[in-house]
């Protein structure tokens, strides 16, 4: 391969890349816990949009519950998050598989 073609291949996937920032940025995730009490939405980049609490929750004696639940539905959602981004990630490279511990963006 010359090397015209390959800073032509560098940029594409550069390209590529920046799309995808920008798709992961619109695109929304729900966690839940406590059997959809409490949920939390998140973009595709792990960033908080929105949280949810069943008005039953909210009691100063439930707090210490309420505060585990928003965790695990955080959690929930940072996982979808990044489930997404794993098989958008595989579609751009072809399902090339990265080598251990290379992650994209860099």
């Amino acid at each position: 391969m010359k090397l015209g073609q390959m800073m032509k291949q560098a940029q594409e996937i550069q390209q590529k890349m920046a799309d995808l920032q920008t798709e992961m940025e619109a695109i929304e995730v729900v966690g839940k816990s406590g059997g959809g009490m409490c949920q939390v939405t998140l973009n595709g980049k792990g960033q908080a949009k929105k949280v949810l609490i069943d008005p039953a929750l909210v009691k100063p004696e439930d707090a210490e519950v309420l505060e585990d639940l928003l965790v695990a539905a955080i959690n929930d959602a940072k996982g979808k998050s990044e489930e997404i981004m794993r098989e958008k990630m595989q579609d751009l490279t072809g399902g090339i598989p990265l080598p251990p511990g290379m992650q994209l963006p860099f």
